[in-house]
């Protein structure tokens, strides 16, 4: 089968320009890919570099060297060349996103935040109200809840609002930066049955997990960043 995602040869290093331009490498060389209903996991310690290429395959960074190739619908798109407004698509179309904090608009209720993603997909609003309403109770998130602002509430409640946003809509590649990690562990195994089923339906993902139950229950291949992370130190002396 075909892959969804090939990274050959990324690299990326910052330059810190109020800090007397100092370089800070990242990556240098890294390359996996992805196949539909595959999970990866990038592995290794923390600052080697496993969420800045989250963030280049989802489009936020730019990296400096090397092809981040997507495929969806016959369409082939390098992300790492791939202007504004093609990057905008793919993130409607082709990838989605669970990040290790919730961001979203100050005084809107948790439902209504879970069922935008719907509706910007063309979902009605009182259909994809429903389907939020059916995540955020399997996430185990109280019905009093729903109605309000996630700004107060605990940090595993609004992960669970954020993981139930990010794994509403209907994308081929799916990121997920650490999505268990404000969670207890029944809340962890609920995430990991998710995970399982969009693997089914032939979702690829890439995923950072540092709990080793749920890296071993969701893995089908291990990505050491390390490697990269070295790389790019010693291609930077």
């Amino acid at each position: 089968m075909s892959e969804i995602l090939r990274l050959a040869n990324v690299s990326k290093t910052f330059t810190m320009h109020l800090q007397g331009g100092i370089r800070l490498p990242v990556v240098n060389g890294a390359a996996f890919t992805v196949h539909p209903g595959e999970c990866v996991v990038l592995s290794g310690p923390s600052g080697t570099g496993k969420s800045s290429i989250l963030k280049m395959i989802f489009g936020s960074y730019r990296c400096d060297e090397g092809r981040i190739v997507l495929t969806h619908d016959r369409r082939v798109t390098d992300i790492a060349t791939a202007g504004p407004r093609n990057i905008l698509a793919l993130r409607r179309k082709s990838v989605g996103y669970v990040t290790q904090f919730l961001r979203a608009v100050p005084r809107v209720p948790a439902i209504d935040i879970v069922a935008a993603p719907l509706e910007a997909d063309g979902v009605a609003a009182e259909a994809a109200r429903s389907k939020a309403a059916d995540m955020l109770s399997r996430l185990n998130l109280p019905e009093r809840l729903w109605s309000l602002p996630p700004a107060t509430f605990s940090g595993g409640e609004q992960q669970r609002v954020n993981i139930a946003r990010g794994f509403q809509p209907e994308r081929p590649l799916l990121l997920l930066d650490e999505p268990t990690a404000s969670l207890d562990a029944v809340n962890r195994a609920i995430v990991v049955d998710l995970i399982q089923q969009k693997k089914k339906s032939g979702i690829g993902i890439v995923a950072i997990v540092h709990d080793d139950d749920v890296r071993a229950a969701i893995a089908d291949t291990l990505v050491d960043v390390t490697t990269f992370s070295k790389a790019a130190a010693d291609h930077d002396r």
